[in-house]
């Protein structure tokens, strides 16, 4: 990995970090909060694509795992990735590396439509099914209990997906950090 993509991806892994400050929101009937870290998962994916979106959050997820207070409510550690919002989080970079490899194959073609359909499919149904398939697990619930204690979580992460997808259009088109990672990988 070239000096360039370090600098990225631990730039994205610092936007995750930074979004964690934001305070979490929580909510009485489940014990994962509301937090804006997921709109940086989105923004990796669809900003640096999927192979260096996807080694930015799992050194972001890395972080965690030792100990680094990063998530938001300043959290962080083993304890963390092992509780009822683990799943969430574990499925991070693969969320980002499902979005990135979306936006990679359609990128000539790129409008916001599109990446806010990848980022729905990668930064929402699959960490939600990877969140509330380990939630369930981890707090031996019934699936479909887990799930419905998901759906308070849908507006706001449409409403980040949209925003995701605004902001990685006009930066792609601005600085296209994907096309230029295609053509030297050529």
């Amino acid at each position: 990995m070239k000096l360039y993509d370090m600098v990225l991806v631990s730039m994205f892994a610092a936007v995750v970090a930074v979004l964690g400050l934001i305070p979490p929101i929580a909510l009485p009937f489940t014990p994962v909060p509301i937090t804006a870290q997921t709109l940086g998962v989105m923004l990796a994916g669809a900003i640096l694509g999927s192979k260096r979106g996807f080694i930015s959050l799992l050194l972001f997820v890395l972080l965690v795992g030792a100990g680094a207070p990063i998530l938001a409510g300043g959290r962080g550690g083993l304890a963390v990735l092992f509780g009822p919002s683990g799943g969430y989080i574990l499925s991070w970079p693969f969320a980002s590396f499902i979005i990135g490899f979306l936006v990679e194959k359609n990128f000539e073609k790129l409008a916001f439509w599109k990446v806010l359909v990848f980022n729905i499919i990668g930064g929402i149904l699959f960490v939600y099914l990877c969140g509330i398939s380990y939630l369930s697990w981890i707090a031996n619930m019934n699936w479909i209990s887990a799930s419905i204690s998901a759906l308070a979580y849908i507006p706001g992460d449409l409403t980040k997906a949209v925003i995701s997808a605004f902001l990685a259009v006009r930066i792609q088109k601005s600085y296209p950090l994907i096309k230029a990672r295609n053509k030297q990988a050529a």
